[in-house]
């Protein structure tokens, strides 16, 4: 199995750490070895013995548990604490869900569903996020005029 390794901890692939699947409930995957190979990561866990196995798990993000993540700083945020969160804008109305967060290169974004279904992305930065408040369970959010 190859992976695309977006982690802060590299040294985190080391045989015998366990991943937890993005499938619904998730699966604990032990890595049993690891190497790296053209900027990849090859990856083998335990359970998984056929290339029919491992192409079931193609598209899966693998995540670790709550306990093992480090601790955040002001400002940081895991994207599972975002889900979910109410989005409002700043008179506090409602306008949508956080229903997923895209992680990308330059900038993360929000995934948004507004109350009448629409969906649009939202860059995860100051000038469009105002507040977070995961314990509070919302997001307000400054959306540019028009964006929905």
């Amino acid at each position: 199995m190859t992976l695309v390794a977006d982690t802060d901890h590299p040294e985190r692939f080391e045989p015998g750490a366990a991943f937890l699947t993005s499938d619904s409930p998730p699966r604990e995957l032990i890595l049993t070895s690891v190497r790296r190979h053209h900027g990849a990561v090859l990856a083998s866990f335990e359970g998984i013995e056929d290339r029919d196995q491992a192409a079931a798990l193609q598209g899966a993000v693998l995540t670790i548990g709550p306990d093992d993540r480090r601790p955040l700083t002001d400002g940081e945020f895991w994207p599972d604490d975002l889900q979910g969160l109410s989005a409002l804008n700043h008179d506090g109305h409602k306008i949508g869900t956080v229903t997923g967060v895209v992680l990308g290169d330059a900038q993360d974004r929000l995934v948004i569903t507004t109350t009448d279904g629409k969906q649009f992305e939202l860059p995860f930065v100051d000038e469009l996020v105002g507040e977070v408040h995961p314990s509070g369970g919302f997001v307000v959010v400054l959306p540019p005029e028009g964006l929905f």
